[in-house]
């Protein structure tokens, strides 16, 4: 029969060494019980772990355009008010000038309603969510509307050029510039109007035409964005600078007239294009809305599909953190009594 031994030594690298892989399966297992999702995917998934890739890649596209279609939302909502405090303006403004016309409100007062009206398009115009302008198209960097009542306005220097030009070219009495409605009508159309179109238009806006086109879902895009260069925004502006830098009384009563008329058939087409634009925003908004509706349903199908490869019974994970955390603690125990071990303490 021959003799064996077993070292202390022996005994406590053996533990330390099952003690380091306890540890290592501790980490994995706490892992798995805090995502409730394996740790190791290749591992545990195998051959189906192309499966995953493939559908965690799709989920994370899905969040992507929902987190997107969020901000569109709010740009979208934020247009929508904007748009109402508009058309408002609009029609408060429509209703001063009919007032007027009858000649029963002063044409001090109508000219202080157009400042208001473009005191109030400038500041809606300049609206901005989390540093974007919404009104200023694809240039959400860049104020889209320049203050046409500040000092040094590009668009009111142009203004003053037209006027000075009209008394150039028609040799009118700078006194009395406008004695009929003829002559107000020529100024109106031949050098105030031009100002408001595309070319003149560049005074005013430094907005872009094109409106921003957001992906709202994985096959499907739209509009979610106003361009301050729209046609209904401009015709407001036109009517408020003509009341408020024309209408005096020294005009004749025909002049006069012929200026009102001019602004309140401008004020009602723009509240008409205002309309329509709310409208268009609020099938937008709609569109939107349904888009991220299906976007959710998607993204929880595959959540699903996600859970049913990856997922972990919780129950089991917790109690297999429970038995290797008792398992490590025992182990640091009898490692400890292990240490303790020595020929002198047995011999005494």
């Amino acid at each position: 029969m021959k003799a064996s031994f077993v070292s202390s030594s022996a005994i406590s690298e053996a533990m330390r060494y099952s003690l380091m892989k306890t540890q290592a399966d501790l980490v994995k297992a706490q892992k798995e019980n805090s995502t409730g999702f394996v740790a190791d995917k290749g591992l545990a998934l195998g051959v189906r772990t192309s499966q995953s890739v493939t559908f965690n890649r799709e989920l994370d596209r899905i969040k992507g355009i929902i987190d997107s279609n969020a901000l569109a939302t709010t740009r979208l909502s934020t247009t929508q008010q904007a748009l109402d405090q508009l058309a408002s303006a609009g029609q408060s403004f429509l209703s001063t000038l009919t007032t007027a016309k009858s000649g029963a409100v002063q044409n001090s007062v109508t000219r202080e309603t157009a400042t208001d009206v473009l005191k109030s398009l400038t500041s809606v115009l300049n609206t901005n969510i989390n540093g974007e302008y919404i009104f200023a198209g694809t240039n959400t960097d860049v104020k889209p509307i320049n203050d046409f009542l500040q000092d040094g306005s590009a668009s009111k220097a142009a203004y003053d050029d037209a006027y000075a030009q009209y008394l150039a070219d028609t040799g009118a009495d700078p006194v009395n510039p406008f004695p009929d409605a003829a002559a107000i009508d020529s100024f109106i159309d031949g050098y105030v109007e031009p100002l408001f179109t595309d070319a003149g238009w560049g005074d005013w806006s430094n907005a872009s035409d094109q409106a921003i086109t957001s992906r709202i879902a994985l096959n499907e895009t739209n509009v979610t964005s106003v361009s301050a260069n729209q046609a209904g925004i401009r015709k407001m502006a036109m009517a408020a600078v003509m009341v408020s830098q024309l209408l005096s009384d020294d005009l004749s009563p025909d002049a006069s007239n012929a200026l009102i008329d001019k602004a309140m058939g401008l004020v009602a087409s723009s509240v008409a294009d205002l309309t329509d634009l709310r409208s268009q925003t609020g099938i937008a908004q709609k569109r939107l809305s349904d888009a991220t509706d299906r976007l959710n349903q998607q993204s929880d199908l595959m959540e699903k599909h996600i859970l049913s490869l990856e997922g972990v019974d919780p129950y089991e994970a917790a109690t297999r953190v429970s038995d290797l955390s008792a398992h490590i603690e025992t182990a640091y125990s009898l490692t400890a009594r292990i240490q303790q071990l020595s020929l002198l303490k047995y011999l005494s």
